[in-house]
């Protein structure tokens, strides 16, 4: 009999039931909501008369419409404090736990899952947020569902799935230095698209990967969901294990000891077979940045903007359309590019390690004048232990704003907004047209690179500045 694959393993556990010729009814082991998407299906739920099937495995957080300062004070634009409202009423009506504004918990919805040991290996995930797959990196199936079908999990802890192909993208070998987890990523956008592994669900793996802590593991399986992929995962490892042992939710005592067993089967067999597969080398990678309005638009820090003859047919009429709305031209450096803003933050790097990085990068350096820099937090605990170990007055000495927990600038859903026309190099995972607010100009890049960039003012390569 043939070998499975880690997804394989979990997707089998977790199927209720096989229909004809159609999807398949899946079990759903964890279900997170936001105030975003989970307002119209409480509706539905309240209009057919129904409580939430099991409201134990379901977990609320306040995160993409909240302010990131003076979070004390009522929310002043009126659809957020209503959308929070909502929530608060919701959850206490059908006895959800809520990690609102003020709780010690809350945060961003794929922070605070897996900080809380929550999210666990094996499990089946979901929220009404597309970078749910960040949960992946623990050996989850974790995806992103519509508002239909969080009312759907709401009422029946099921969902209706058709089972996705499975890819494979191997990293092999040594990062090199100043290169991080989002180079990794945004380096294989690059070069299998934004659309590259649509319909798939794709295991990341190769020494590249497992070498990789697991805030750095997050970083890649949440952006994924870039590459058009259904999920992203992880196989999970002694460092996944160390991870959650000892933290709020994890299991304790011999419960510990059982799951243990059953997490290190949590692999794929070396005779499983993939539809896709792709091999890449890390010493390859260097610095990476976006230039145009997808992900996938992405080149390294020394290459030049390409032109309509040096990419895929299908990416040419995209180019110019980009590049006239980033205000670039083909042909010419990146670096260099004056940036206005810095938001280091979001659900693929606002964690305690990403905010180490950027301190001890940027410790006795002063940011460059002209250029705000936000950094947001991707929950309370993060917050408080960059408190704790005195990141909060390096940030500070640099000129950085630390504000408080929440999605922020990610998605110009709430006050973090960047202005038409300006150019925010970010840590966040999307550069759409206006997805920072409208007409805002969005580069991505690591934490590394945009912290030296904060510093310099321009688009720099973070080598230059690292001794």
């Amino acid at each position: 009999m043939a070998g499975k694959t880690l997804f394989e393993k979990i997707w089998e556990k977790h199927v209720v039931k096989i229909i004809d010729n159609g999807p398949s009814v899946f079990y759903i082991d964890t279900h997170f909501i936001h105030e975003v998407t989970s307002p119209q299906a409480f509706n539905g739920l309240n209009k057919r008369g129904l409580k939430v099937f099991r409201p134990q495995q379901t977990v609320a957080t306040a995160d993409h419409n909240v302010p990131t300062i003076d979070q004390h004070l009522p929310i002043k634009e009126e659809l957020s404090r209503l959308q929070v409202e909502a929530l608060i009423k919701n959850c206490a009506e059908h006895g959800v736990e809520l990690y609102g504004l003020g709780h010690p918990f809350q945060g961003i919805v794929h922070v605070i899952g897996p900080e809380l040991g929550i999210t666990q290996p094996g499990n089946t995930i979901v929220c009404g947020d597309s970078h749910t797959s960040t949960h992946g990196a623990f050996g989850a199936i974790a995806f992103g569902i519509g508002t239909s079908e969080v009312e759907m999990v709401l009422a029946t802890q099921c969902l209706l799935q058709s089972k996705p192909k499975l890819m494979r993208i191997n990293v092999e070998g040594v990062l090199k230095n100043g290169v991080v987890s989002k180079d990794i990523v945004l380096y294989i956008l690059s070069k299998i698209s934004a659309s590259g592994a649509t319909g798939f669900a794709v295991e990341f793996a190769g020494s590249a990967i497992t070498s990789l802590s697991m805030e750095a593991r997050m970083t890649i399986c949440n952006m994924s969901i870039e590459m058009g992929a259904r999920c992203g995962m992880i196989a999970p490892d002694e460092k996944t294990f160390e991870y959650i042992r000892w933290r709020e939710f994890a299991p304790q005592a011999e419960a510990w000891d059982e799951n243990l067993v059953q997490w290190k089967q949590l692999y794929s067999d070396s005779d499983a077979s993939f539809d896709s597969e792709h091999h890449f080398n890390a010493a390859d990678i260097q610095p990476m940045i976006t230039y145009g309005t997808n992900p996938g638009m992405g080149i390294g820090i020394d290459e030049k903007i390409p032109t309509k003859e040096s990419i895929n047919d299908t990416d040419k009429s995209g180019l110019e359309k980009s590049l006239a709305y980033m205000g670039f031209e083909q042909n010419t450096p990146i670096k260099g590019q004056k940036i206005d803003y810095v938001f280091i933050g979001s659900c693929t790097n606002s964690r305690i390690e990403d905010l180490r990085m950027v301190a001890g990068f940027v410790k006795g350096k002063k940011k460059a004048n002209g250029v705000e820099v936000w950094i947001v937090p991707g929950s309370k605990q993060v917050e408080a232990q960059a408190i704790e170990e005195g990141i909060d007055k390096v940030f500070e000495e640099a000129g950085f704003i630390l504000r408080q927990p929440g999605c922020s600038a990610c998605l110009g859903m709430n006050e973090d907004k960047i202005p038409a026309g300006k150019y925010c190099i970010s840590t966040s995972n999307r550069n759409f047209e206006g997805r920072q607010g409208a007409g805002a100009r969005t580069l991505l890049a690591s934490p590394l690179t945009a912290a030296s960039a904060a510093i310099t003012g321009v688009i720099t390569d973070v080598r230059e500045l690292l001794n």
